[in-house]
């Protein structure tokens, strides 16, 4: 038992070596084992989760080196919950690419696959910043050849450009841990914290500054205003499984903010405490009209489902921004929606597209779709999710957002920007489903492409969207027990005097 937060992060890397290893024996195996592997990755997760809930922090140090001299992994709610969400969304995307053969469209698509999971679960559980660096490589390592995966054109320049700003972005990663380290001595982020809260005062500008550059670095993870154009085209061009796992990798950059700036500069940090929130919160709001400006102006349905991930992303910046207890419990819980729903309309979109033929993804009237009916259903499902209009889950998290926003000397602007925001994004999704499912045609033109006349293994496809969007209904009817869960992991999150003690003390930490 002592040896369990670091079994999220060796399952997928061991999956992946063995996946490596059984290439010759052909792809049929290789989906086997890979789909095994994620489905016990996910049942891991559900057990972990479990057990956080009821358990204290448990803090693993590598090699039996005491913090802050060796790595540390530390496994709290928080990060049991990033897990749970990671697997679920790894189960599905990994179904889709199966079923449809997109796995077999390059090489070594299930060994990446593993190495993603292996990256992101490595970078929700590490307890120092420069390990967070170590992941954030292997997660992006992994992505940039995910994103590649079957070629072409247009997914080669998207991958071009998501390679240079993310290189650009570890870079300036690097600059800011030599300045944090140059200034406190350490990168284990609870000792980090110690060590702020009784900084002297000749050393907060540069403290601060260091925070800054690494709040412009998870801000590019996170694609935040103005870093975020490299992601509609990244997530717009890739294949539609890999596009949904990317869904969590934005929500990656979040993550790093609460727990880096939420440990280190949270209420114990003196003069330093939560000096970045105006930042993220000013941040937020921009990237959020951005956002749901580029849902208005996009032309084809996987870049309007791109940018709803960015409006997703700047919801969370606002949220978090509010820097309070009942903000992060909203912003966990919107987390949760938005990163699942994100996924399924991937995939969705990409249903719809096969059954569109020539017409692909193009806001062109074309011919009525096979399952015309099931897929407008589907479609407007997760439009009024997305939009966060009643009964389904995006409404609950927003308006928990809003009530959290009422105590901020900033409310007005907040309310403000995501009601225009959700106006705008109301126009803009009800005109996409009118040209996709009421503006068709029942017979071609001569001028028309010809359209297949059913969409392959579309019953198997349809149970990995499925298995994505059923979170959304599920948020709903379990929205009481839901939110006391997520008011339980942000109240732990916030104890940063409790993280410094389970790093420091193995009577509270466990090993």
């Amino acid at each position: 038992m002592m040896h369990l937060p670091i079994l999220p992060i060796l399952l997928p890397l061991l999956a992946g070596i063995l996946l490596l290893l059984l290439r010759p024996l052909g792809l049929q195996v290789q989906r086997m084992v890979g789909f095994a592997a994620a489905f016990a990755l996910l049942m891991l997760a559900v057990w972990l989760f479990d057990g956080a809930l009821v358990g204290q922090r448990q803090v693993y140090a590598l090699g039996n080196w005491p913090a802050p001299f060796g790595i540390t992994l530390v496994f709290d709610q928080l990060a049991a919950l990033m897990l749970l969400v990671t697997a679920v969304l790894a189960v599905g995307a990994l179904w889709y690419a199966i079923v449809t053969d997109i796995d077999a469209q390059g090489s070594h698509f299930h060994v990446l696959f593993q190495m993603q999971l292996f990256g992101l679960n490595g970078a929700f559980l590490t307890g120092d910043a420069f390990n967070l660096f170590v992941f954030f490589e292997v997660l992006l390592l992994a992505s940039y050849s995910l994103l590649l995966h079957g070629g072409g054109k247009e997914r080669t320049v998207a991958g071009l450009h998501y390679v240079v700003v993310n290189l650009v972005g570890s870079t300036v990663f690097l600059f800011a841990l030599g300045a944090l380290y140059g200034a406190l001595g350490t990168l284990n982020i609870a000792d980090m914290a110690a060590k702020v809260a009784a900084l002297p005062a000749e050393r907060e500008g540069l403290v601060m500054a260091a925070g800054l550059l690494l709040l412009l670095v998870f801000g590019v993870k996170a694609a935040m205003f103005p870093l975020y154009l490299w992601l509609p085209a990244a997530y717009a061009n890739t294949s539609a499984p890999v596009a949904a796992l990317f869904a969590i990798m934005t929500k990656v950059g979040v993550y790093a903010i609460i727990r880096v700036h939420g440990t280190v500069f949270g209420e114990d940090a003196g003069s330093l405490a939560y000096f970045y929130a105006p930042w993220l919160l000013g941040l937020g709001l921009i990237t959020l009209l951005l956002a749901a400006l580029g849902v208005l102006a996009a032309f084809r349905l996987r870049v309007q489902v791109a940018y709803l991930v960015l409006a997703s992303v700047a919801m969370l910046l606002i949220a978090v921004g509010l820097h309070s207890e009942t903000g992060l419990a909203a912003a966990l819980y919107y987390l949760v929606h938005s990163t699942l729903l994100a996924g399924g309309l991937f995939l969705l979109a990409d249903v719809i597209v096969r059954g569109r033929g020539a017409y692909a993804d193009r806001f062109d009237p074309g011919m009525r779709l096979p399952h015309h009916a099931l897929l407008g259903g589907l479609f407007m499902f997760a439009a009024v999710a997305a939009l966060g209009l009643p009964p389904l889950s995006g409404f609950f998290g927003k308006l928990w957002i809003l009530q959290a926003a009422l105590e901020h000397p900033w409310r007005w602007a907040v309310l403000a920007t995501v009601l225009i925001s959700s106006a705008i994004l109301l126009i803009a999704l009800a005109r996409s489903g009118s040209v996709l499912f009421y503006k068709v045609k029942d017979r071609p033109d001569a001028a028309d492409p010809v359209l297949p006349a059913q969409i392959s293994a579309f019953a198997p496809s349809l149970m990995a969207v499925l298995w994505l969007l059923v979170a959304v209904p599920l948020l709903v009817l379990l929205a009481q027990p839901v939110a006391e869960i997520m008011q339980q992991i942000a109240a732990q999150t916030l104890d940063t005097a409790g993280y410094r003690a389970a790093v420091f003390d193995p009577a509270v930490g466990g090993k």
